[in-house]
């Protein structure tokens, strides 16, 4: 199976847990159908990216990377490579190289949530898990960050913008 189908699959099989995301999933879906490259960083009319909200259930709080080119806190994620077999593994594998944590899992249930958003390259339609990271986790900061931080769940108010409050607050009520 290709990325493509794996995720026209996954975005099938995910129970959307609103409206809203019930409107993006079957946007997706549609870019997919429509863009047999729409995987990747070349479909200049938008591509499917996966991310992952890393999270520290036991302390209550979750992972953020200051990113680079977009100076803002955000999960960790980005574009799909052509090695990513699943959409969850490129999520994961994202989730890794930008945490620098080893043993990362991802939250049982397929993706979390769903959000489009512009970037300096195109629309990103982005699918978003949440891992969950081992016990002792030690983060180190990659060449694709400003900077790396813990932040309790209440603090995320306060320096990330609404998508990222959204992933944290639909990431807890999984957890």
């Amino acid at each position: 199976m290709s990325l493509h189908q794996d995720a026209a699959r996954v975005l099938t099989e995910w129970p959307a847990p609103d409206a809203a995301q019930e409107r993006l999933r079957r946007h997706y879906g549609d870019h997919l159908a429509a863009y047999p490259d729409g995987m990747w960083k070349a479909c200049g009319d938008g591509h499917i990216t996966a991310s992952a909200l890393v999270v520290d259930p036991e302390r209550e709080r979750v992972l953020l990377t200051l990113h680079r080119k977009l100076r803002m806190w955000l999960q960790m994620g980005g574009h799909c490579e052509p090695d990513d077999s699943t959409l969850a593994a490129a999520a994961l594998r994202e989730a890794t190289e930008e945490s620098g944590i080893e043993g990362l899992t991802l939250l049982p249930g397929g993706p979390v949530r769903l959000d489009r958003h512009h970037t300096p390259c195109a629309w990103h339609l982005d699918v978003q898990y949440a891992a969950v990271a081992p016990r002792g986790a030690v983060a180190a900061i990659s060449d694709e960050s400003l900077d790396l931080r813990w932040f309790d769940y209440d603090e995320v108010a306060d320096v990330a913008d609404e998508s990222v409050r959204h992933l944290v607050t639909r990431t807890r009520a999984l957890l």
